[in-house]
C-alpha cells in the first residue's frame, strides 16, 4: 500500500463545523486526500511512532491506539499552524522537523520531535498562548479534542509524559520569574 502524505496549507486553520463528531470525519469531508494513521497502522508505522520521544515506552497496543486516533500532516517551512489568541481545536505532536514558538513576536522556544503543541487549549478550553511556525519542513500528528481526551484515558504512558512536560514548563516559568 503506497501512502502519500500531502501538505495541507490551510487545514489546520479551518474551523471544524459542529456537525462533525471528530477531527477524522471533518478531515475526510474537508480534504480530498488526507492520511489517516489508522490506515497506516502497520508494524513499520508503529516503529516510526515508537521513535518519537513522547511515545517511547508505549506498548504496541498503546501505539496502535495512538495511530488510530491521529492524522499525520506535513507542513511547509514557514507555515504558521498555531496562532496566539485563537481558540484551540486540536493538539499537535511533532514527529519530524523543528518549529519556532513566539509570543508577542518574540521567539521563546524551539520545538522538535516528541514535543506537543496545543494541549493546553484542549485541557482548559482557553485561547492559544503562543504562535507556532514550522522552522523546517514539519511532520505532525493532529489530535482533535475527542481523540486527545480518549488517548489521555486509554494511554497512561502518554498521560504521564504530557503531565511531566507541563510540570517542566511550570518549573521553568517559576525559575525565570522567581529565580
Amino acid at each position: 500500500m503506497n501512502v502519500t502524505l500531502v501538505t495541507v496549507p490551510t487545514a489546520v486553520r479551518m474551523r471544524m463545523p459542529s456537525r462533525y463528531v471528530s477531527l477524522r470525519a471533518w478531515l475526510s469531508r474537508s480534504l480530498p486526500r488526507f492520511v489517516c494513521c489508522a490506515a497506516m497502522a502497520r508494524e513499520d508505522y508503529l516503529n516510526h511512532l515508537a521513535s518519537v520521544p513522547l511515545f517511547s515506552g508505549c506498548t504496541t497496543k498503546e501505539l496502535r491506539d495512538i495511530a488510530k486516533a491521529t492524522v499525520e500532516l506535513t507542513l511547509d517551512e514557514g507555515k504558521e499552524f498555531v496562532t496566539q489568541g485563537d481558540v484551540g481545536r486540536e493538539a499537535f505532536v511533532i514527529v519530524e522537523g523543528r518549529a519556532d514558538v513566539t509570543r508577542g513576536g518574540q521567539t521563546i522556544a524551539q520545538l522538535g520531535p516528541g514535543d506537543c503543541v496545543g494541549e493546553l487549549a484542549l485541557l482548559d478550553h482557553g485561547p492559544r498562548t503562543a504562535t507556532v511556525t514550522a522552522a523546517t519542513p514539519l511532520t505532525v500528528l493532529v489530535l482533535g479534542p475527542r481523540e486527545f481526551s480518549g488517548l489521555l484515558d486509554e494511554v497512561p504512558t502518554l498521560t504521564h509524559k504530557i503531565l511531566a512536560a507541563l510540570a517542566s514548563r511550570v518549573r521553568d516559568l517559576d525559575s525565570k520569574n522567581y529565580g
